[in-house]
């Protein structure tokens, strides 16, 4: 049985000039179409968007239930059960302080 770490959102992050919501949602649009494409499994990238789509008490529950394995208790970096990376990016995560 794998010891599951809490999840908490990242530190607050500031992205590099001021986007707007409507930037923010495309970019983690292009990240969620394209991250599949970068190994691990389709199943594991579908949890974790959905895990960070959630409130807190649920992406816990997802993380759980789908087997991921939380290396940053932000969820920037976990792993599957078969020892494949995923990293995720801050904005798909969180806000930056800098939205507009």
């Amino acid at each position: 049985m794998w010891d599951f770490k809490k999840i908490q959102k990242p530190k607050p992050w500031k992205h590099t000039e001021p986007i707007t919501r409507t930037q923010l949602m495309q970019m983690r649009d292009e990240f969620w179409d394209t991250a599949p494409h970068y190994g691990g499994q389709k199943e594991i990238w579908d949890a974790l968007r959905a895990a960070a789509e959630a409130d807190l008490t649920l992406a816990q529950t997802i993380v759980e239930s789908a087997g991921v394995i939380v290396q940053s208790a932000d969820l920037t970096i976990c792993y599957d059960e078969r020892g494949a990376r995923y990293e995720l990016p801050k904005y798909v995560l969180s806000e930056p302080t800098n939205l507009i």
